[in-house]
């Protein structure tokens, strides 16, 4: 896996550990890591206060940002081996389905559907997933003020959203991990089990749970 340019991507609801994950990995590969900017959004805290108010355009800065960071992918593929993000482009029309009007919805996929031509899917997804209740666990764990705010509604939705999506997924090799009963951060055994994963040739899905696999 690691002779050629590989792009390995990490995905999953809010607060399941994405770029935890994706910074772990990328620091035992020596891979270059590739985070997403959702701190520079400005739009971002007025979306958590007023949703109906600020999805617009909160979700369209979102999807230039990220459209902009996958071009730039294209040209580190020249200086890297093995590159590590810690978020899909498609995550992007997943967030707009739930927070976007019907009229909001159309001009968004008009939009989208122009800059997806341009992208490419990673060589390998790790697919995150977790219950709702984990994640608000850690979402309040973690202290970010403006996520305080975050509806429980909001986010299991969110969280079915991403279910069903890597359920039919079939662009490219996928590792599914459960991580209810697991901490890749503090327990170095959960982690190896990842790594060594990561590091053998992946075809199809696989599903992974190291705490429930000991």
């Amino acid at each position: 896996m690691l002779g050629k340019a590989f792009l390995l991507a990490v995905e999953g609801s809010i607060g399941v550990g994405k770029t935890s994950l994706a910074s772990l990995i990328a620091e035992r590969l020596e891979a270059r890591l590739v985070e997403e900017e959702f701190d520079e959004n400005p739009f971002l805290e007025d979306f958590y206060r007023a949703p109906e108010s600020y999805a617009f355009q909160t979700q369209l800065w979102f999807l230039l940002s990220r459209y902009r960071q996958q071009q730039d992918l294209q040209q580190l593929d020249l200086f890297a081996p093995l590159l590590v993000t810690d978020y899909m482009f498609m995550k992007d029309r997943l967030f707009a389905s739930l927070t976007l009007s019907e009229k909001e919805m159309a001009l968004y996929n008009r939009l989208a559907g122009l800059l997806e031509r341009d992208v490419v899917y990673p060589d390998l997804v790790i697919y995150l997933q977790s219950d709702t209740d984990r994640l608000m666990a850690n979402i309040k764990a973690r202290g970010r003020t403006y996520e305080q705010r975050m509806d429980w509604k909001y986010l299991d939705s969110l969280n079915q959203l991403y279910n069903e999506y890597f359920f039919r997924y079939d662009h490219s090799p996928l590792l599914i991990i459960n991580t209810n009963d697991i901490d890749f951060v503090n327990k170095r055994t959960d982690l190896d089990e990842i790594i060594k994963f990561v590091r053998e040739p992946v075809t199809g899905t696989r599903f992974l749970n190291p705490a429930r696999s000991q």
